[in-house]
């Protein structure tokens, strides 16, 4: 087996990534917790084999060279990101930072409309936490490879989740796996709900730049992770399961509406929230 090609499942034992390259992980039964490094606990099995995953390191350029224009504007971004510290968007980034389920179900229920949880919508959130696991782990082959410094190593400036400092600061920057997953999403959602669909993909979008705003990703990270999450997605629709949740998560929608069960977030604080666009922040 490619040692690049290390699933979440084999990440799970822990940071010891050498001693884990040389095996081969199963795929877990579909209600497995399992544990990961770089801030993304209790995932479950994903609808991908692990050879079913885009291989990353084929899809992303090269991390970008120190004297190269792409590196200026990394480390621009990076820059004004320190601007929008212990702001609204500071906090929306640490909220979206927070992978955890329940939690991250809820994301784009803003966009959506409609409310989305274990209990009223059961099927699309158990393809949300699946899917998180296939979509963060096609970005690892990459990961590992280039194993990139995050900016907070190279600025030495607060990050929005200080507890993972340490952990992230061993997990490889390039490509983002957080913004993989919410590129995911979104193109997955987009699909279930396209009458609202410029709303989901402008969540999507912003979701990845939280990573810039928390100061844990590099712009360049943030911009390659989606091609990969497009890649997953793509691989995804070829999963008779996959498929079949999809289709029921679409049902759900529909009766969440019909009931009137809205957002339990505050869509009107996250919207200001959203104003706010990290790279044009002075």
């Amino acid at each position: 087996m490619n040692t690049e090609t290390v699933s979440w499942q084999k990440l799970s034992r822990g940071l010891a990534i050498a001693a884990l390259a040389t095996g081969c992980a199963s795929v877990q039964a579909e209600n497995e917790v399992i544990t990961v490094p770089g801030g993304f606990p209790g995932l479950v099995a994903g609808y991908l084999a692990e050879q079913s995953l885009p291989n990353s390191l084929a899809l992303v350029p090269p991390v970008p060279s120190a004297d190269s224009s792409a590196l200026m504007l990394d480390k621009e971004i990076s820059r004004r990101s320190f601007l929008l510290r212990d702001t609204a968007r500071w906090a929306l980034a640490a909220s979206d930072a927070d992978l955890d389920f329940p939690h991250a179900a809820g994301t784009f229920s803003c966009a959506l409309d409609a409310q989305v949880s274990e209990a009223a919508t059961p099927r699309l959130y158990k393809l949300l936490h699946r899917t998180l696991t296939d979509l963060g782990g096609a970005t690892y082959a990459a990961k590992m490879h280039y194993n990139r410094a995050r900016p907070f190593v190279w600025n030495n400036e607060p990050i929005c989740t200080p507890k993972d400092r340490d952990i992230l600061a061993k997990d490889g920057s390039y490509p983002s796996g957080h913004t993989a997953a919410g590129w995911g999403w979104a193109l997955i959602l987009t699909e279930i709900s396209p009458a609202q669909g410029d709303a989901i993909l402008k969540r999507g979008l912003s979701f990845g730049e939280s990573r810039n705003v928390c100061n844990a990703h590099w712009h360049s990270d943030v911009v390659q992770a989606r091609d990969v999450a497009a890649g997953t997605v793509a691989r995804l629709y070829a999963q008779n399961d996959f498929r079949a949740d999809l289709e029921a998560a679409q049902a759900e929608l529909a009766a969440v509406r019909s009931k009137g069960l809205k957002p339990d977030r505050d869509c009107a604080a996250e919207a200001a929230a959203l104003a706010v666009q990290p790279s044009l922040a002075q």
